[in-house]
């Protein structure tokens, strides 16, 4: 007889882990944008942090999936009728690919629910990595780590309803701190990686940067969307253009450490985007990013903004001093928080030494199929 995913999740757990990000040049993933944009070679900056999302996987009745999540209610589904039109759609649309039942999915993220620091993604990403350690016990085909990025990319661009950026995904999968340049289907790679730091300067990194969460989760779709439609407007492209010289001059200044000049790409990017959206920061966010150009450090949302976190850089006395600030402002903010994060250079969680190998290396290379 043969043995069944609950056979196997009966006489173990099986989990995987990955890290969320912060970002600059977030929407620069987004292909309505890097296709028009590629004669400035667009890029990303992220760099992923130590707030994990954990996915494990349960052994439940035959036939069904249940999916629990810390900020959402927990649901039950039959296999065959699982439906892809709310907050865990992504989850069961995973699910519903990879189509085995009798499991329960429980997440936990170290991240609020909707903190902007790709949490969704971040969980896809990892659900994935469990699913291939229950196909390897089953004796399954694997994919690789860039594959299960654009898998979850895929996946969750088809349940959206809107475009979709790429840049959660591969934070999450490799970790680190990275620029990835989109390059599209129309070149030989979809993407390719620089690997701006290494892992022996993340101590000097980690003293540089701050991360806060405001108190108030956002909604990616709305700004994005909004973006999306100035963008296609064709109205905008001196401030688009103009945000992807900062993000390269961001990724440039990061890769040496050069903090004076990631400050001043990193607020000059912010103005841009403000100038469109000003809603991007709320009253909250506002107060913060102020904070920071007062101690001469950059601050700017994470991803879509509009609530959620706002990450700060600068020199490691500068953000000594403005993190004291910053815990100022978040005591009047109910629900705010201020983290103390490092670079996890990980990634998706176990993986094979060969994997782990890898992302310590400057890639140039990304997958040109989904």
């Amino acid at each position: 007889m043969a043995v069944s995913a609950q056979d196997i999740l009966a006489s173990e757990t099986i989990q995987a882990s990955a890290p969320c990000r912060i970002d600059m040049g977030g929407t620069l993933d987004i292909s309505s944008f890097y296709y028009p944009l590629a004669y400035l070679c667009p890029c990303t900056v992220n760099i992923a942090v130590n707030l994990r999302t954990t996915v494990r996987l349960y052994p439940y009745p035959k036939g069904f999936i249940k999916i629990s999540s810390r900020g959402f209610e927990s649901a039950e589904y039959e296999l065959g009728r699982l439906p892809f039109n709310h907050s865990m759609g992504l989850i069961t649309a995973l699910a519903a690919y990879f189509h085995l039942d009798g499991i329960h999915i429980q997440i936990d993220s170290a991240s609020p629910p909707r903190s902007a620091l790709g949490g969704s993604s971040v969980a896809a990403v990892a659900l994935i990595g469990a699913y291939q350690q229950l196909h390897e016990r089953l004796g399954r085909e694997q994919i690789c780590l860039q594959q299960i990025a654009l898998l979850a990319h895929a996946i969750e661009e088809s349940t959206a309803g809107v475009p979709c950026g790429l840049q959660d995904q591969l934070a999450a999968a490799y970790g680190g701190v990275n620029a990835w340049h989109w390059k599209g289907f129309g070149c030989r790679d979809l993407f390719q990686r620089e690997l701006l730091n290494q892992s022996n300067q993340y101590s000097r990194l980690d003293k540089s940067i701050l991360l806060a969460y405001c108190g108030i989760p956002h909604e990616s779709k709305n700004i994005n969307g909004k973006w999306v439609r100035q963008w296609l407007s064709g109205e905008y492209w001196q401030q688009w253009s103009e945000m992807a010289g900062c993000t390269k001059a961001f990724a440039v200044a990061l890769k040496s450490l050069d903090f004076e000049a990631a400050v001043d790409s990193m607020n000059r990017e912010v103005d841009l985007r403000c100038q469109l959206t000003p809603e991007v920061l709320n009253d909250t966010g506002w107060l913060l990013v102020r904070a920071a150009r007062d101690h001469h450090c950059g601050a700017r949302f994470c991803g879509a903004g509009g609530g959620g976190c706002i990450w700060a850089i600068g020199e490691p006395g500068a953000i000594l001093e403005l993190k004291d600030r910053w815990q100022y402002i978040l005591n009047d903010t109910n629900g705010s928080q201020l983290f103390d994060v490092e670079v996890d250079w990980q990634g998706l969680s176990p993986l094979s030494a060969e994997e782990t190998a890898s992302n310590q290396e400057i890639t140039n290379t990304g997958g040109n199929s989904r």
